[in-house]
């Protein structure tokens, strides 16, 4: 009767356990996806209010005052110390800072070439490879192909022609995409807060300087400065932050179908912010994306220890990726 006894309270322990592990697991998975969600909010008002700067510096020249600004923020105000990174993990920021400008920069030489939608869609073929290919189970396809077809049928890329040129670009940037998420799951699992992205950043403006040099030159006024440090808050500083972090409590999977969630967010802006009254075609491609992220964030927890550095100060962990 004991024994009887000992087995039920046992069981009741481990269902506790399990239980108290799924609503965390859920818990986590959530606050990723709102996190992934305000970053995507963050890029979209950024993205609008660069747009007059334009004209001024050019996209790319707009591009490096973003980063500029942002690798001098994040320098200042967390102070990283890149010398008690172990060796790969110091490798896997630097590769960080790369693919970030590249993303950047490519992204804008295609769309100077490329009607936007097409970019678009070309471009979120990073993201939806990283959720395709680091799926599990056999619904791996289901939530990264209803976002893909919930992206095309809110760009509609096939409506305009490009250069082989601007197909390129668009390329390369899904493919800095693609590297951007695994890079900052990486990096962000071993180390701790934000030190990872205070010396990618930096790097992301040093490769962007001879690329942007040109249409910089000496156009830089005071107030191109200031609305520079303002638009360097909201893209990159706060967005990548949020990644970071939603990066430690998501897999690449469900990260990477979330972030077919902008295209979405973008119609939103559009019609909260400038009056753009979405077409019947359009709010079915949101229902699809939106979807397609509920599904993502239902099923998209890391499981317990995989993310090593939250709220840790040490650096040297083994990174995980997934």
């Amino acid at each position: 009767m004991n024994g009887m006894s000992i087995n039920i309270t046992w069981t009741r322990t481990i269902a506790l356990v399990s239980t108290g592990t799924m609503t965390a697991s859920a818990g986590s998975a959530r606050a990723g996806t709102l996190m992934a969600v305000g970053s995507m909010t963050c890029v979209q008002i950024g993205l609008a209010l660069s747009v007059p700067l334009f004209a001024e510096i050019g996209p790319l020249g707009t591009v490096w005052l973003r980063l500029a600004w942002a690798a001098l923020i994040l320098l200042v105000v967390v102070r990283p110390r890149p010398w008690r990174f172990r060796r790969p993990i110091l490798l896997a920021t630097v590769a960080l800072g790369v693919v970030t400008a590249g993303v950047t920069m490519l992204f804008m030489a295609a769309i100077a070439r490329l009607p936007l939608g097409t970019a678009s869609a070309l471009e979120f073929l990073g993201p939806l490879g990283v959720a395709v290919a680091r799926g599990r189970g056999r619904r791996r396809l289901l939530w990264p192909g209803l976002a893909a077809a919930g992206v095309l049928v809110l760009t509609h890329p096939w409506q305009g022609g490009g250069s082989p040129l601007g197909v390129a670009f668009a390329l390369g940037a899904a493919a800095c995409w693609a590297g951007y998420i695994l890079l900052t799951q990486a990096v962000g699992d071993e180390v701790a807060g934000l030190a990872g992205l205070a010396v990618s950043i930096p790097v992301a403006a040093l490769v962007a300087t001879p690329f942007a040099g040109s249409e910089i030159g000496s156009t830089l006024t005071p107030h191109l400065l200031l609305a520079g440090f303002g638009l360097a808050l909201l893209l990159p500083v706060i967005p990548f932050g949020l990644e970071m972090y939603a990066l430690r409590r998501l897999t690449t999977a469900a990260f990477g179908t979330l972030m077919c969630l902008e295209p979405a967010l973008a119609l939103l802006a559009g019609f909260v912010l400038l009056g753009q009254v979405p077409r019947p075609w359009a709010l079915a491609g949101v229902a699809l994306v939106v979807a397609a992220g509920l599904g993502a964030e239902r099923t998209g927890a890391r499981h317990e220890g995989t993310s090593a550095q939250i709220g840790s100060e040490r650096v040297g962990v083994p990174a995980t990726c997934d």
